[in-house]
């Protein structure tokens, strides 16, 4: 039942609901119990309010996760998955304040949007730096709005010229003593330690704008009408946290004030604390329910209070794909012990070679550690070349999971559930992410469907079902070679492309699928000519693999040329016959906008290795 009010003759005036969202930061909050951190305002905002200990974002990366707040949908769902892509909504998804405008509301955004997609005519009132609830007409009728606070942004880290600008007349924290809570995962150096310290202030940065909305909320005398929620976009703005799916990436802040009319459905008593697990994706239904609107049926998030009827989480859910210029298909599962991971790319490394962290100091230090051999036993955990199947960490004893339980036989049942728990989301959500996406584009285009709809109806389902099956396939060991090659001759080329990617994983076990390898060369899918390629080259044919690779650069789509030279920077010193043709690509495409940048920015790298060169790029 969704909350309607006490009076059935005159329903009362419905709640004012303000988000308070800011980017790039875990729960490093005085109110969280890290007694080093600045944060004032949002101490008293939580002893007004409840605060909440299990809150996940969808991943660990801006633009994914706000497509899936703004929709209630999984981004994987939605075709919004990779970083910096541009997809389109089916009609009958909408994001959500289009319903409460519907309704009645004033819905405005100050201003960040980064949803994936162009924002449907309708989603807002207004959107921009002058949105603000002071602009509705009435002060009768009820708002909704959003202010998003970007100082504590990766970047404000990162660049000197912004941090200074962000703490402008700010006392700054003491680098010793905020290096006390530095993870085990980062090198304890002077410039490791000023990041983090960078961090903590440009928090204390953010506790100051919260406090001026606070009071601006009071100085209009509409505090005791407005529920106010404070949450953060993802976790920390630094390596192994931001684009990760670790509880450093994926567990935010979540604070939430109600006030004393509204307390019948609220999610707790003021200045209590809650470990009931939440996602992001639930926001937008929970600010339907609480302006007594019906949550939409194709929605994946719930309402976490403001209706009379909550179903309680279980499990909250996380998926990583391509980050910039840079694939990686993981999945997480958490529920409020346990984090299960499972790595689709285990023969990836962790630290892949990224432009933008890698311009940073932390990222630098970590380099720095790898080269010397000077990394400590947490850091080093993180600088192999490969990566498990397979993850699990008890996040009670492992807060920074750093054990992996997932090989210890006390927790084989626990991995097993933890697995299906996955498997079954995978399913259940329609998981598109296990589509290479140059052929989600190719499929939409060619059949007029939005990436949503790929995997519709009840042939979808099915479709899903085999690609789960495939993609899991091909993480298996070389005694099940046999079953791997077998998926090369499926009609779906998606299923195909996981044969091939298995085959290249597996390359002393599946000599025998050197001839189908060949022929996939020229299959209709781009994506499956380069996973065959990719495979051939681990088999040992690269002189027959390598045109194809040097084909799909000169000649491919978009999102298959970004594919290409990932592989082509994969096979190392397999790729210097064609390094002429690397440094033709070398170039910005003007008909790709992303694709232009994460191209040149991989076959850089590429060329960087097998040249001994240090050409930096854009």
């Amino acid at each position: 039942m969704i909350y309607s009010g006490t009076s059935a003759a005159a329903p009362p005036r419905r709640p004012n609901i303000l988000w308070l969202s800011c980017e790039d930061i875990s729960s490093h909050l005085g109110c969280y119990g890290y007694e080093r951190a600045t944060t004032p305002n949002l101490d008293r905002f939580a002893q007004q309010g409840v605060l909440f200990q299990n809150a996940f974002a969808t991943a660990g990366v801006c633009a994914p996760c706000r497509s899936a707040i703004i929709t209630g949908m999984y981004q994987s769902s939605l075709g919004t998955q990779h970083m910096r892509c541009s997809a389109s909504l089916p009609s009958h998804i909408k994001p959500f304040p289009t319903y409460l405008r519907s309704s009645g509301y004033y819905c405005t955004n100050n201003s960040k949007q980064d949803y994936q997609f162009k924002a449907p005519r309708g989603t807002w009132d207004e959107s921009s730096g002058k949105a603000h609830w002071k602009n509705r007409t009435s002060d009768n009728q009820p708002f909704f709005a959003v202010f998003n606070y970007t100082g504590c942004h990766e970047s404000g880290i990162a660049s000197s010229a912004k941090y200074e600008k962000v703490v402008e007349g700010l006392e700054r924290h003491n680098r010793d003593d905020v290096a006390a809570s530095l993870p085990p995962y980062y090198p304890d150096t002077e410039g490791v330690r000023d990041d983090w310290g960078r961090y903590y202030d440009v928090i204390t940065a953010m506790d100051r704008w919260v406090g001026e909305h606070l009071q601006a909320l009071e100085d209009a005398g509409l505090s005791d009408d407005t529920i106010v929620v404070f949450w953060s976009d993802h976790g920390v703005g630094l390596p192994r946290a931001k684009r990760w799916l670790y509880d450093s990436g994926m567990q935010v802040p979540l604070i939430v004030r109600v006030p004393s009319r509204w307390q019948d459905v609220a999610p707790g008593k003021p200045g209590t604390t809650t470990t009931k697990l939440v996602s992001l994706i639930d926001l937008g239904p929970t600010a339907l329910a609480l302006a007594g609107v019906a949550v939409p049926e194709h929605m994946h998030g719930r309402p976490f209070f403001g209706s009379s009827d909550i179903e309680p989480r279980d499990y909250v859910y996380g998926a990583r794909d391509r980050m910039d210029e840079r694939y990686d298909i993981i999945r997480a599962v958490r529920d409020t012990r346990f984090k299960y991971i499972r790595n689709y790319e285990p023969y990836k490394t962790f630290y892949q070679f990224m432009n933008t962290p890698e311009k940073g100091r932390t990222m630098a230090e970590i380099r720095r550690v790898q080269k010397d051999g000077s990394a400590s036993e947490g850091v080093a955990k993180f600088l192999t070349s490969g990566k498990s199947t397979e993850e699990l960490y008890d996040a009670q004893s492992d807060p920074h999971e750093m054990n992996n339980l997932a090989n210890d036989p006390k927790y084989r049942q626990v991995v097993k559930k933890m697995r299906q728990v996955h498997l079954d989301w995978v399913l259940r959500t329609r998981d598109l992410g296990l589509i290479p996406e140059a052929q989600i584009h190719t499929e939409a285009t060619e059949r007029g469907l939005t990436p949503h709809d790929l995997l519709a109806g009840d042939d979808g389902a099915a479709r899903t079902g085999r690609i789960r099956m495939a993609a899991s396939r091909s993480l298996a060991g070389e005694d099940e070679a046999a079953s791997i090659i077998q998926l090369l001759d499926d009609s779906d080329p998606v299923v195909r492309y996981w044969g091939a990617i298995g085959c290249g994983n597996l390359p002393n076990a599946t000599k025998t699928a050197i001839p189908k390898l060949r022929a996939l060369l020229k299959d209709d899918s781009e994506n499956v000519r380069i996973a065959a390629a990719r495979a051939l080259c681990h088999l040992g044919k690269s002189a027959e693999a390598l045109p194809t690779l040097v084909g799909v650069l000169d000649n491919g789509s978009q999102w298959a040329r970004v594919h290409a030279a990932n592989v082509a920077d994969e096979i190392d010193e397999l790729a210097r016959p064609i390094v002429p043709d690397l440094q033709r690509n070398l170039a910005y495409r003007k008909e790709f906008v992303a694709d232009g940048k994460y191209t040149v920015r991989v076959l850089n790298r590429a060329l960087n290795e097998l040249l001994g060169t240090d050409r930096q790029v854009k």
